[in-house]
């Protein structure tokens, strides 16, 4: 009997060491590509954590938490919703900045539109669709928003507009044929399907506020000592120079630097 216990002990505890902590992260839709890599490179390192990824316009991201959702680290595309949900005791560590987005318009390389011309490319006639993300929930659609005002072009095209629920469905208007152009963040720009599939240019930074994105732990990640274990090593991770040299390859400006 005694041998029948200490055996089931031991599994129990080899079991511990050969499942490791699972996590779910949700991430702002313009790290589909950076998380991409990221998420390898955490796996190499860290091969028995568990790391389940959702990408997502960063608003509804945040209405899902309040509401329950079962996360244990948010990467948002703005900062202020990290710190809403630390102000509502739901982020449970301390909020951090890991990068400053930039925004670009984007066009098919079939296309006979003229990217050089920049933001003054939404008034050519020849233009239907313009595609954007959706203001109301998508940091890079208030962005977009705020550029085609700064420039007086926001009333004298908005009848063009389609809005995408996040900047990858944003994308995907513009690649599809749905829109003429689209207001997409760099960050997807840079992914190698988009490069090859077409051309951007970069808006200017100020033409509008600052894209800061911040991320922090959840407190679904505290339910577990393992989960918790696990969503600190990623927390830190995000960190490390290795991720910050994949931020800077997908065009992210690092807080703090230029």
């Amino acid at each position: 009997m005694k041998k029948i216990v200490f055996l089931s002990v031991l599994i129990i505890f080899v079991s511990k060491l050969i499942f490791a902590g699972e996590i779910v992260v949700y991430n702002a839709a313009d790290l589909v590509y950076a998380m991409e890599e990221i998420g390898k490179l955490y796996s190499e390192k860290y091969p028995k954590d568990k790391v389940k990824m959702v990408f997502g316009s960063s608003g509804k991201g945040y209405t899902q938490i309040v509401n329950g959702a079962p996360y244990d680290i948010v990467l948002s595309a703005d900062m202020e919703y990290v710190e809403k949900l630390k102000q509502q005791g739901i982020a449970i560590s301390e909020i951090k900045p890991y990068a400053i987005g930039r925004i670009v318009i984007w066009k098919r390389k079939d296309s006979k539109l003229n990217i050089s011309k920049g933001i003054e490319i939404v008034s050519d006639t020849r233009i239907q669709k313009i595609a954007i993300a959706n203001w109301e929930h998508a940091p890079y659609g208030v962005a977009a928003k705020e550029c085609l005002e700064y420039y007086g072009y926001f009333d004298k095209i908005k009848s063009k507009l389609v809005l995408g629920e996040n900047i990858s469905h944003t994308a995907q208007f513009v690649q599809t044929g749905a829109a003429d152009i689209g207001f997409l963040a760099l960050s997807i720009s840079l992914g190698k399907k988009l490069q090859e599939q077409g051309e951007f240019y970069l808006l200017p930074a100020e033409c509008h506020n600052e894209i800061r994105q911040g991320y922090t732990i959840l407190k679904n990640a505290a339910k577990d000592s393992e989960k918790y274990a696990t969503a600190k090593r990623f927390y830190d991770f995000i960190q490390t120079p290795d991720v910050r040299k994949i931020f800077v390859k997908y065009g992210f400006v690092l807080p703090g630097e230029k």
